[in-house]
């Protein structure tokens, strides 16, 4: 894929899963019409992690999907993955990213409820920031739910950004965070926790479209 823009379902797969499980958790949610997948392995080895990434690129690829790896550029690139996801507290310079990594990667960055910090990373050529917790979630439970104005709050002030919210979404509440202007919306639990992931994803990609 070639399009450095980011809309949609937006799936991060669970970390620390053995290697059957998170093939075939990626497949289900691929199955279900999930086009933008996300994979974080930051507690094994680079060349364990490496050789799933490459198999989940391969995976995706079959479903036309786009895949992002979490954190790790060099990884991101060696797996021959669309983009990579940064974390705030270990962000490299986004200029020479650009300059290293060629401008077809698609960088998101982590900024939680940091106007700021958007507006920095935003000029500094990041493709897509991630705005939340929006609301409060078992996957990151440290991380404190800014509610869904602050949401509304960003989009105001990034009227051409591309916005992924995350945090607590489910089938329960994404069309709100469609109507809050997100681009697209991260879901961790809300689908891969679910006992029917493909059927959750179809109906999540379903309740967007219809929004």
């Amino acid at each position: 894929m070639t399009d450095r823009r980011v809309s949609g379902i937006y799936g991060i797969l669970p970390a620390d899963l053995d290697t059957d499980d998170l093939m075939g958790r990626a497949e289900a949610a691929l199955k279900g019409g999930l086009r933008i997948l996300q994979f974080r392995d930051k507690k094994q080895g680079y060349n364990r992690a490496l050789k799933r990434a490459k198999a989940l690129r391969a995976l995706t690829a079959d479903y036309d999907a786009c895949f992002i790896v979490n954190d790790s550029v060099q990884m991101a690139l060696d797996a021959r993955a669309d983009g990579v996801h940064l974390g705030r507290d270990d962000m490299p310079n986004l200029t020479q990213l650009r300059v290293d990594a060629g401008h077809d990667l698609i960088v998101g960055v982590t900024c939680r409820g940091d106007a700021g910090l958007a507006r920095h990373v935003l000029r500094e050529g990041a493709d897509y920031i991630s705005i939340g917790a929006v609301w409060a979630t078992q996957s990151k439970p440290e991380v404190p739910a800014i509610g869904l104005p602050r949401l509304i709050k960003a989009r105001e002030l990034f009227p051409d950004a591309d916005i992924c919210a995350i945090g607590g979404i489910n089938l329960s509440n994404i069309v709100q965070i469609k109507a809050a202007g997100a681009d697209c919306a991260a879901v961790i639990s809300g689908l891969f926790a679910a006992d029917d992931i493909e059927l959750t994803a179809a109906r999540l990609v379903a309740l967007w479209d219809a929004a």
